[in-house]
């Protein structure tokens, strides 16, 4: 049994995001290795520490669908949406206080 770093009990097929990166994806494995537990994520492949990543709502999870009408999580274009918020640039000249 893993549990994420909100404390809440991590199961086989939910989707989980690593806290560092953003990474999305489904669980397919849990493990524990010398009293750490582990979870491997499908996008990736990789293993992450249960306690690093965030158990994810079904709000949380954006669906796409594709042409076929598939229901598909598009991981790549919530990546470039974060992407594009983090690279944003704040520019003072664009309004002007009044008084």
């Amino acid at each position: 049994m893993a549990f994420d770093a909100r404390d809440k009990e991590i199961a086989l097929d939910s989707h989980v995001r690593y806290v560092d990166t953003g990474t999305i994806g489904k669980v397919l494995d849990v493990k524990t290795t010398d009293g750490v537990d582990w979870v491997k994520i499908d996008k990736t492949n990789l293993w992450y520490r249960s306690s690093l990543v965030e158990l994810l709502d079904e709000k949380d999870l954006k669906k796409q669908f594709d042409d076929d009408g598939n229901d598909e999580l598009d991981v790549e274009a919530l990546k470039e949406k974060a992407e594009k918020l983090e690279n944003m640039q704040m520019d003072s000249s664009v309004a002007e206080g009044g008084g």
